[in-house]
C-alpha cells in the first residue's frame, strides 16, 4: 500500500491512457460523421447529375423537333447569320 502512495506514476499513466482513448473516440466520431455527410452529398450530386442528363436529352429532342419543322428559308438565313457572326467586324 505504501508503494502506491510513494510512486504515483502507474496511476498517472493509466489516467493518460484513458484520456488518450477518450480523445481518440471523440476524433473518430467527428471523422466518421464527416464521412457520412460527404457520402450523402456525393449521392445527392450523382442524383442531380442524372436529372440534368435527362433534362439535356429532353432539350435536345425538343430542339431537334423544332429544327425539323422550321422552313428551309429560315434555316438558310440562320446559316448565313452564323457565317456572318464568325467574321469579326473591322
Amino acid at each position: 500500500m505504501n508503494e502506491l502512495a510513494a510512486n504515483p506514476s502507474p496511476l498517472f499513466s493509466y489516467a493518460v491512457l484513458v484520456i488518450i482513448i477518450v480523445v481518440a473516440f471523440i476524433a473518430w466520431f467527428f471523422v466518421n460523421r464527416a464521412s457520412v455527410r460527404a457520402s450523402e452529398q456525393i449521392q445527392l450530386l450523382e442524383t442531380l447529375l442524372e436529372e440534368q442528363k435527362k433534362q439535356n436529352a429532353l432539350l435536345r429532342r425538343l430542339a431537334d423537333a423544332q429544327s425539323d419543322t422550321a422552313p428551309k428559308d429560315v434555316q438558310e438565313e440562320d446559316e448565313k447569320r452564323d457565317f456572318i457572326r464568325l467574321i469579326p467586324e473591322r
